[in-house]
């Protein structure tokens, strides 16, 4: 029997959070102000029976829905454009973005672009770039997240590659972040443990670099060092028992919160996972896991007394090098791939993954300066396996 309670928040939007909450999905797309959404989800989640389900409670309620699930594991630019055509083609008023990362990215982007008439590009995450949009021209969202990692459900961002250079780029308006959410961890359940295991690790991620970050946040600091509680208490349990729904509910609560902490800022993890996902089509989660500890030594000096505490906090003897330990120690638990070989990823393209990987937005973010040559030390350690 699960203790997970049912709790509505309304911090960093509206949220309504337990088991069984998938119910009320007809109630948010009205609250929203939606009476025809396009559902948008990824193709292997769009013949799964939620989705299914998710319609017809829909149609049920005296609403009118579609699905578009043309959206790749990584989405692509026309990934989106194909979206905005379907939204303009079925004459629909909002999107519910459903799935993992994909889904949920792919459906605020969707949202977002519905009503603008420059190229996406213009819109990327730099400066105040984000004022070009039209605000009126931004469909409302109803966001349904179903694995427990990106934190996309809660983020004013989403995670597009142009397929023309290979290059991920972060598109950002604060009107992107979805007037509702509904976190149900049930919706979880049925997730494969490499993805489980992926996403899970891609939480932890955000909170560890948000945590290490070097800009002045404390509330994000706060929020870090809980979600990376929840991440080491709780992957565990549900790769052991995937039907475990309250540690399940747990991951899903630590994937926002890293959401909502990294706006204090990312690192080289993700520097690095960016490019190597744009490039050979990775998953984004089980990339950062591998980058970790590599990316965890490079910034040491700069960390080293910070981890003093977040050892402290999360029970952990030993100071940094317990932190590491520990994780090293949970990514051999739970198969995450001790170098880069298990994602199948070679070295032919490392100068050009290090190129990409400085210039990455969230480069900035890293408490050690991230210079090409830094950062072909990261990749080739993660190459070799050397700690």
């Amino acid at each position: 029997m699960s203790s997970l309670p049912s709790v509505n928040w309304s911090y960093p939007t509206s949220v309504r959070f337990g088991a069984g909450r998938i119910k009320e999905l007809p109630d948010a797309v009205k609250a929203a102000g939606m009476s025809n959404p396009l559902l948008v989800t990824d193709p292997g989640l769009a013949g799964l029976p939620m989705v299914a389900e998710a319609i017809a409670s829909l149609e049920a309620a005296g609403l009118k829905a579609a699905v578009f699930s043309d959206v790749k594991p990584n989405p692509v630019d026309s990934n989106i454009s194909a979206g905005v055509a379907a939204f303009k083609a079925g004459g629909h008023d909002g999107v519910i973005a459903f799935g993992g990362g994909s889904g949920l990215d792919a459906g605020k982007l969707i949202a977002f672009m519905s009503g603008q008439t420059r190229p996406i590009w213009d819109f990327e995450d730099i400066g105040d770039w984000w004022t070009r949009a039209d605000p009126a021209g931004i469909a409302p969202i109803v966001a349904v997240p179903t694995t427990a990692g990106t934190g996309s459900e809660v983020g004013r961002a989403g995670v597009v590659t142009n397929e023309a250079t290979h290059t991920k780029k972060v598109i950002f308006h604060p009107k992107m972040l979805p007037a509702i959410v509904i976190c149900d961890p049930e919706l979880t359940v049925g997730m494969p443990k490499f993805i489980t295991v992926g996403t899970g690790m891609d939480a932890l991620a955000h909170c560890l670099e948000a945590y290490s970050a070097p800009m002045y946040h404390p509330m994000s600091e706060g929020i870090a060092l809980e979600g990376m509680r929840l991440v080491f208490e709780n992957l565990p349990k549900v790769v052991a028992d995937g039907s475990d729904l309250e540690a399940r509910g747990h991951l899903m609560s630590a994937a926002a919160m890293g959401a909502v902490a990294f706006q204090k800022g990312l690192g080289a993890i993700h520097s690095l996972s960016h490019p190597v996902g744009a490039l050979y089509d990775t998953h984004h989660g089980m990339t950062n896991a591998v980058f970790m500890p590599y990316v965890l030594q490079f910034n040491k000096p700069a960390i080293e007394t910070k981890f003093e505490r977040l050892a402290g906090f999360l029970g952990i003897a030993g100071g940094y090098q317990g932190v590491l330990e520990a994780i090293l120690k949970l990514r051999d638990d739970l198969d995450v791939p001790h170098t880069l070989g298990g994602l199948q990823v070679d070295d032919s393209k490392r100068d050009l993954i290090a190129e990409m990987a400085i210039v990455d937005p969230t480069a900035g973010g890293n408490p050690v300066p991230l210079t090409k040559d830094g950062a072909l030390e990261i990749f080739d350690k993660a190459q070799l396996g050397t700690v």
